[in-house]
């Protein structure tokens, strides 16, 4: 693992016969992923991002603070 201003490249990563990858071991402890996690896949035309459901509820619960019923 190399670190450069808090961006991280962890290797490169095979994508399985059934479209599985593994999560590197440096990734998984340093974002706390354990077996059974929910992540959720985000992407662009540019690429992809993987993070845990509640970090994703967190925001959408900060960013709904603004709306009243």
């Amino acid at each position: 693992m190399t670190e450069k201003d808090g961006k991280y490249i962890f290797g490169v990563v095979k994508v399985g016969d059934k479209g599985q990858i593994v999560i590197p071991r440096d990734a998984r402890k340093l974002y706390d992923i354990k077996p059974g996690d929910a992540l959720i896949l985000l992407g662009d035309q540019k690429g992809m991002a993987m993070l845990k459901t509640e970090i994703f509820q967190t925001a959408i619960d900060q960013a709904m603070e603004g709306f009243s019923k």
